[in-house]
């Protein structure tokens, strides 16, 4: 049976994270795709988010 993984929420050590087996997504691919979008990037969220 798989075990579920823990959301990391707030914590910013990368080793930790990886160590204990939280979940984690490495977006570091799409940094390049952002650079190359335009000049003004619009990241929209919901009202009240965060």
């Amino acid at each position: 049976m798989n075990k579920i993984k823990k959301i990391p929420y707030g914590m910013t050590d990368l080793e930790t994270i990886i160590r204990e087996g939280y979940y984690y997504v490495d977006k570091t691919s799409f940094i390049p795709k952002l650079e190359d979008e335009g000049r003004y990037v619009i990241f929209l969220r919901p009202r009240r988010y965060g």
